[in-house]
C-alpha cells in the first residue's frame, strides 16, 4: 500500500463522515470529496430527488460508479453514504484501495444529528425514524465492519478532537 493511501470514511448517516473527513484531509494535506455531494454536482439534484425518480436501487448504480471514479483519485479522503456498504463491489473496491475508518454512533446521536434533516432520503416522510435507524444498523454494522481497518466511536467528541484521534491511530498502525 502507498505511504499515504487514501482514507475512506464508512458509517452511518449522522456519524459525522463529512464533517470529520475534511479536518483529516486539512490534518493530513489530502483532497476531500464526499461521494454523495459529487453526485449532487454532477446530476445538479439532491439525493432525495434522484431516490424519487430511480428508487434506492437506481441511486445505488450511480453511487457505485461514483465511488468507482472517486477510489481511481490520490491522496483522497472519502466521506461515503451511509448505504454504500450495502453493494458488494464498492465494499471489495473500498477494502483494497485504501484504508477504511468505520465511524460507528449510536442510535442516540443519530438520531439528534438527523431530527431536522431534509436531505435524508431513507428517512424523510417516515414515521419510525428510530426503528429505520435501528434496522439499518442492524443490516449495515457488519458490512461496515467487514470492511473496516480501524472503528472508532464517535460518541460527543469534538471533530477537530476526533480527527486528530483517528490520523493518530492510523499512523500508529501505519496504514496513514
Amino acid at each position: 500500500m502507498a505511504a499515504n493511501p487514501n482514507i475512506y470514511l464508512v458509517g452511518p448517516m449522522g456519524a459525522g463522515k463529512t464533517t470529520i473527513g475534511r479536518r483529516i484531509a486539512g490534518l493530513k494535506g489530502m483532497q476531500f470529496v464526499d461521494s454523495d455531494h459529487e453526485i449532487e454536482k454532477r446530476t445538479g439534484v439532491d439525493i432525495s430527488f434522484i431516490f424519487d425518480m430511480e428508487g434506492e436501487e437506481g441511486f445505488r448504480k450511480r453511487e457505485r460508479k461514483m465511488i468507482a471514479e472517486l477510489c481511481e483519485l490520490d491522496n483522497t479522503v472519502l466521506a461515503t453514504g451511509g448505504g454504500a456498504v450495502v453493494d458488494n463491489s464498492t465494499r471489495d473496491l473500498l477494502s483494497a484501495r485504501g484504508v477504511v475508518v468505520y465511524l460507528q454512533t449510536s442510535l442516540e446521536q443519530q438520531l439528534a444529528r438527523t431530527r431536522n434533516a431534509t436531505n435524508r432520503p431513507l428517512l424523510d416522510g417516515n414515521d419510525d425514524i428510530e426503528g429505520t435507524l435501528q434496522r439499518l444498523m442492524t443490516e449495515r454494522d457488519p458490512l461496515y465492519r467487514d470492511i473496516a481497518d480501524l472503528v472508532v466511536a464517535t460518541g460527543n467528541q469534538q471533530a477537530r478532537r476526533l480527527a486528530r484521534e483517528i490520523v493518530e491511530q492510523l499512523e500508529t498502525i501505519g496504514s496513514a
